[in-house]
C-alpha cells in the first residue's frame, strides 16, 4: 500500500538504555530486561508503522541520535530519524508538531508503549483525519496512545499533566477550546506498570520471552 505523502507518522521512542528505559518495570524485569523489552516494543511498533503505509514514518529519538539502536532501526524499517527537542514531553511533542506541519498536511503521533496498536488502528486513525480535525485513541490509564491532527493545534501540548490520568481529558478539552472536532477511537492498553506485563504475556508472549522475572 502506498503511503500518503501528505501525512507524517511520528514514532516517539527512547533508546533502550539499561537503567533509564521502562524504569517502572525494572523491579520486575531488572534494568537489562526492561531495556530489552523497550527494544522489542520499539521494533514491533516500527514494523507495524512501516507496513501500514499510512504516511511517511519518522522515528523521533531521545536522548541522542548516536545510539546504534536507532541507526539499526532506520535501516531495518526504512524510517527517517529525528532528534527530540525539549525539556519535557509537551515541549518535545510541540517541537515535532511544528516541524511536521512545515512539510505535511496531517500528523499522527504514537509512542512505543502500546504494542497492540496495529495496522488497522493506524488506518482507522488516518481515515478519521479525512472527516475530523483530530483523532485520539485513549489509553486505559487515562492517557492516549495516538494523537492525530488534520491541522496545526499547538494548544494540545500545553498545560497537560503528562503522566497523569487526566491527559486524555485535558487534551480533548484543548481541542474543543481550539474549535476543533475530534473523533475518539476505541481505547487500547499500554505497557507501563508491572501488572501490564500479565496482559502483554497473554497477547504477545514473544515480547517477554526469556526476559528475567525478578518479581
Amino acid at each position: 500500500m502506498c503511503a500518503d505523502a501528505g501525512l507524517a507518522l511520528l514514532v516517539f521512542a527512547r533508546a533502550p538504555i539499561a537503567g533509564t528505559a521502562k524504569s517502572r518495570l525494572i523491579p520486575c524485569l531488572g534494568a537489562e530486561g526492561a531495556a530489552r523489552l523497550q527494544e522489542r516494543m520499539t521494533r514491533h511498533v516500527l514494523a507495524n508503522a512501516s507496513a501500514a503505509g499510512v504516511g511517511a514514518v519518522t522515528l523521533c529519538c531521545t536522548p541522542s541520535l548516536d545510539h546504534p539502536f536507532f541507526a539499526a532501526c532506520g535501516g531495518a524499517y526504512g524510517v527517517s530519524l529525528r532528534l527530540q527537542h525539549g525539556t519535557d514531553l509537551g515541549e518535545r511533542l510541540l517541537h515535532a508538531h511544528d516541524w511536521a506541519f512545515r512539510s505535511y498536511a496531517r500528523l499522527l503521533v504514537i509512542g512505543t508503549d502500546c504494542p497492540i496498536l496495529g495496522r488497522a488502528d493506524l488506518h482507522a486513525a488516518a481515515a478519521a483525519l479525512r472527516r475530523s480535525d483530530a483523532v485520539l485513541i485513549p489509553a486505559h490509564d487515562g492517557g492516549y496512545v495516538l494523537l492525530g491532527l488534520a491541522r496545526p493545534c499547538r494548544a494540545v501540548f500545553r498545560d497537560i499533566d503528562w503522566g497523569s490520568t487526566r491527559v486524555f481529558d485535558q487534551t480533548l478539552a484543548r481541542l474543543r477550546e481550539s474549535g476543533l472536532s475530534c473523533l475518539a477511537l476505541p481505547p487500547l492498553w499500554d505497557v507501563d506498570r508491572p501488572q501490564d506485563l500479565i496482559r502483554l504475556a497473554a497477547h504477545l508472549p514473544e515480547m517477554i520471552a526469556d526476559l528475567p522475572d525478578t518479581a
